[in-house]
């Protein structure tokens, strides 16, 4: 049985992420009883997400301010603000924010997501290490932890893969701050 949950801005768990983003998750499984999660993300600079697969979530995304070119299966899309983007469970995708700043509010069904973005990323709620960042290696192990198709993976499938998005640069390298950027 679910149990109603609400929460104040101020009380959403705060996560640092790529290149001085945030990530605010307002809901997550304990919240929800597993039925989804939803997190709101802000990035001050432009980045890239990875090629990458989830295999038990949809990913819903609306683009609340600024735009970006999403990849996903053979499609490609620019958005802008009020766009949204809907990515169903094993269908390779990628994003490119393309303006700064960008925030969007995302949902994933089932919940299960909340676990990557919480190994991957800085609780704020903690003083952070000298040095701290997300890093390919600290995604990828995230992501293995957490039964997501991360980083490199993409990079090094065959041509005729069917989770390879024709198109889209098949490498990445890290930008500035740490992000992730195509090559």
């Amino acid at each position: 049985m679910s149990v109603p949950y609400l929460a104040q801005a101020a009380e959403h768990e705060q996560l640092q992420w790529l290149d001085r983003g945030v990530v605010r998750i307002m809901l997550d499984g304990e919240n929800t009883g597993g039925r989804l999660m939803m997190h709101r993300q802000a990035t001050q600079g432009e980045s890239a997400s990875p090629v990458h697969v989830h295999d038990r979530e949809d990913e819903t995304i609306v683009l609340l301010q600024g735009s970006g070119i999403w990849w996903a299966g053979d499609q490609r899309w620019e958005l802008s603000e009020g766009g949204v983007a809907f990515l169903p469970r094993n269908v390779p995708h990628a994003y490119r924010l393309t303006s700064l700043p960008v925030d969007m509010l995302v949902v994933c069904t089932p919940s299960g997501m909340e676990d990557f973005f919480r190994a991957a990323g800085w609780d704020l709620s903690r003083p952070r290490p000298d040095g701290w960042d997300i890093t390919p290696a600290s995604m990828a192990a995230a992501g293995a932890a957490n039964r997501a198709d991360h980083p490199r993976a993409a990079a090094r499938r065959r041509p005729d893969d069917p989770r390879r998005i024709p198109g889209r640069p098949a490498d990445l390298t890290i930008c500035n701050g740490g992000g992730y950027g195509l090559s």
